[in-house]
């Protein structure tokens, strides 16, 4: 199988170039050349473990990897993980259900894809004898996940960059307590989107990647996004069979990676009824997809911080699709977008998808809510995707961080603190992190002085 750039001025690459490079070389981000058809697949699927599953799913798309080696990385790339289920689903009652994504290593549904990405590097250094620069912008989550999925990895170095400040002090503390002289926490001034957008610039500068070997570990790389895809199918595996094409699943999400996965998974042929983006108060998406208008905003800090986000880097994934996958309409909304910060769509193509709007007070009002009325206890992301769930038919929420990630807001919520151990033993150590500018030429300046 070949991959192709959504702005369509890249030639198409396999797969390992397209992980390898992360960012496509003309801006774009890498796709499938045509979506394989799982609906003669699935059915055969529904017994297999977590693993087991992605290796199948994972046949479909790296056709370039030896199948025994896919084996190898999927079985170990979840071994640190505390559930047997891996991605257990929980029934609340008989109209709601959660698929819990946080009993990996960082506690957050990151590192499904991370993990499986951390082995997938290791593989290419070893195949190509060569060393790898990996470089990513976080808004808390995201880097914490992919310094453990490549901690201690010989070959290769992190850098990730996040906003200073507007992290919960654990999500920093996962990335800057590591002790690993392969990683660099950048904590930078100003927001998730200038970081993101240094990233992306730096990404552009052709001489500057290939001396680096620079590759991206955000979900701009497509194997991330194929790796969420895997827990959509886990999940509407294990629903009850004669209700799973009613179900909605409902994603908190603020680059919209997380929700692009299962949408691309209906594409496949698997019959999931629709999708429900939930924002926090920064809300680009929520406006995208209820008005039509792609508009920039200033962003606000808010309990959910992982989706402080007004750039969600992976809608042009999904732009390629509504634009019947014409590279010229992606490259001149993305442009217009880029030049002034809005793209107002005469008729936008939602598919399946809504959305909901959430903000801070509701989601303390929300994690209250849910602990009473279930006694249990949800993180401000998962919580937002409990607002407004349909009344007509069953959801299925997913829970995409563990609550003792941000204990401040559980205290003021439910009146306790979450804890886990994990996060308990990062107290005590030392934090190593490097201040910088949210510019290019600092962001470049430090990864030439340290890569």
């Amino acid at each position: 199988m070949k991959f192709i750039s959504t702005r369509g001025q890249t030639p198409p690459v396999s797969f390992s170039e397209a992980v390898a490079l992360g960012l496509a070389p003309d801006g774009g981000l890498f796709l499938p050349e045509s979506l394989p058809d799982l609906s003669g697949r699935w059915q055969g699927w529904a017994k297999l473990s977590y693993p087991e599953l992605l290796r199948e799913f994972f046949t479909l798309f790296a056709t370039d990897i030896p199948a025994e080696d896919l084996a190898r990385m999927a079985a170990a790339a979840y071994t640190k993980f505390d559930h047997p289920d891996v991605a257990p689903l929980r029934r609340l009652d008989e109209r709601t259900w959660v698929l819990e994504l946080f009993h990996g290593p960082t506690l957050a549904f990151k590192d499904f894809a991370l993990q499986f990405l951390g082995h997938l590097y290791e593989h290419q250094c070893i195949t190509r004898n060569q060393s790898l620069t990996v470089l990513g912008a976080t808004s808390g989550d995201t880097g914490a996940a992919a310094i453990h999925g490549l901690l201690g990895r010989a070959r290769a170095k992190i850098f990730i960059l996040y906003p200073d400040g507007r992290v919960s002090p654990l999500q920093e503390r996962q990335m800057a307590c590591t002790g690993a002289e392969n990683v660099f926490a950048l904590a930078v001034d100003g927001t998730f989107d200038d970081a993101q957008a240094a990233m992306k610039t730096i990404f552009e500068d052709q001489e500057f990647r290939v001396r680096h070997r620079l590759s991206a570990v955000n979900s701009i790389n497509l194997a991330r996004v194929l790796a969420q895809c895997v827990y959509y199918l886990w999940a509407w595996l294990r629903l009850p069979p004669d209700t799973r094409g009613d179900f909605e699943f409902v994603v908190p999400t603020g680059n919209f990676g997380n929700v692009l996965a299962g949408w691309l998974v209906q594409k496949m042929g698997v019959p999931i009824s629709g999708f429900r983006v939930a924002t926090n108060q920064n809300d680009i998406l929520y406006r995208l997809f209820t008005t039509g208008d792609y508009a920039l905003a200033e962003v606000h800090p808010s309990h959910a911080p992982s989706m402080d986000i007004q750039v969600a880097s992976n809608f042009e994934r999904f732009l390629y699709f509504a634009e019947d996958r014409d590279p010229a309409r992606v490259r001149a909304v993305m442009e217009e977008f880029k030049r002034t910060g809005r793209y107002k769509f005469a008729n936008f193509k939602r598919d399946s998808i809504t959305a909901s709007r959430t903000s801070d007070a509701e989601i303390a009002h929300i994690i209250r809510d849910v602990h009473t009325r279930y006694g249990y206890v949800v993180d401000p992301h998962t919580a937002c995707g409990f607002k407004d769930l349909s009344k007509h038919r069953p959801s299925l929420v997913l829970a995409t961080a563990h609550p003792a990630k941000f204990p401040e807001v559980i205290k003021e919520s439910i009146g306790c603190e979450s804890t886990h151990p994990t996060l308990e033993a990062l107290k005590a150590k030392p934090l190593e992190k490097h201040r910088i500018p949210a510019t290019v030429a600092a962001v470049r300046a430090f990864i030439e002085a340290h890569g």
